[in-house]
């Protein structure tokens, strides 16, 4: 349905150029938008109007304009001493049977996408309801998500959308209120270069309000039937990305690596996998100055020297490190077989925390 806000624009634009008042009611009287405090007065007659079989009334100081909405009447038009010259009252009701229909149709596009990006359509019903949209069933696309973690001011949907804009085949909506989702158009050669892009400048947009706002991405699909499947990437790039990618703004389904993994397994199967490896212990229990060592030790792709000099150690004092790591975890992170093994529990230990903190 279109807003009050729109309602009210469209008529105080009209009475920059006619100097004329103008209100517009709906079908129980009820003042929606207007330029003047007359409207009240006329609430009986506007009703008394729409029970009449007249499309338009002319009674000289308030003429009445009747707009429907696929046969159905919508709003009650008054024009206030518009006299004889009917022509400004005709053409605003006019524009606005014309903003109900395109609203109307924005409305179906953007409720279609919502089910088609939850999974909620048959195939057939997918491609019929696409057909009558105006919708292509081929073409590239990518689904974005769009997360805000901290208090917002309400206007961020009409940011995104207004990034969007010029290309009439991307898709804003949002199915909670946490989230906006871009089903972004990517034509024949876009690129995920152009996605990264793009959600530089989503996160740019918002970066003077200093929110807490990350983007995620899922892969490029070829037909519309597999925007869900975008959707559902890009919804678990956010999740893994949290875990394993806590300090990046923008995540990629693409780049998840081994984290993608670890998210699909039960709990019960890391803490066994966790007992086995570190009978019973766990790796978050390390002090600092090991955990820092381990970390940096892996940053530099097992290189001994390497890691040594960022440390400001001396390389005989790392290796000692790595001799006591080897005999109370029974594994030499020198040797790539461990390396792999503690690499993969720390980041299973890190899921089993974030898993266990959001059952609080």
């Amino acid at each position: 349905m279109i807003s009050n806000q729109i309602l009210q624009s469209t008529i105080d634009g009209v009475k920059n150029i006619t100097s004329k008042d103008y209100a517009v009611l709906d079908t129980d009287g009820i003042v929606l938008a207007t330029t003047t405090n007359s409207a009240d007065e006329y609430v009986k007659q506007t009703i008394e109007f729409v029970e009449s079989e007249m499309e338009a009334e002319y009674n000289g100081p308030c003429n009445m304009y009747k707009i429907f909405d696929g046969g159905q009447l919508e709003f009650v038009l008054l024009a206030f001493n518009e006299g004889q010259d009917t022509t400004a009252g005709k053409i605003i009701a006019f524009q606005i049977s014309g903003l109900l229909v395109a609203y109307k149709e924005r409305f179906d596009k953007d409720n279609f996408i919502k089910n088609l990006i939850l999974d909620n359509m048959l195939l057939v019903d997918i491609y019929n309801r696409a057909k009558k949209l105006h919708i292509d069933i081929e073409g590239r696309r990518v689904v974005m998500i769009v997360k805000f973690e901290s208090e917002r001011d309400g206007d961020e949907f009409d940011k995104v959308r207004g990034i969007f804009t010029a290309k009439n085949k991307d898709f804003v909506t949002a199915v909670d209120e946490t989230s906006i989702i871009v089903v972004k158009d990517m034509g024949e050669k876009g690129t995920y270069q152009d996605v990264e892009k793009t959600a530089k400048v989503i996160i740019e947009t918002f970066k003077d309000k200093k929110y807490d706002v990350r983007v995620s991405y899922g892969t490029i699909v070829s037909e519309l039937k597999e925007v869900s499947r975008s959707y559902k990437e890009a919804g678990m790039a956010l999740d893994v990305g949290k875990i394993f990618f806590g300090e990046k703004e923008i995540i990629a389904y693409s780049v998840l690596g081994i984290g993608r993994l670890i998210y699909q397994l039960p709990i019960p199967l890391c803490k066994m996998f966790i007992k086995e490896i570190f009978e019973g212990k766990s790796p978050d229990q390390f002090d600092e100055e090991t955990l820092m060592t381990i970390n940096k030790f892996f940053e530099n792709s097992l290189n001994v020297s390497e890691t040594s000099r960022q440390l400001y150690i001396h390389r005989n004092t790392l290796v000692y490190r790595l001799d006591k790591l080897q005999k109370s975890t029974g594994l030499d992170l020198r040797v790539f077989e461990d390396a792999i093994t503690f690499k993969i529990a720390l980041m299973v230990v890190k899921y089993m925390d974030y898993m266990e903190s959001q059952e609080f």
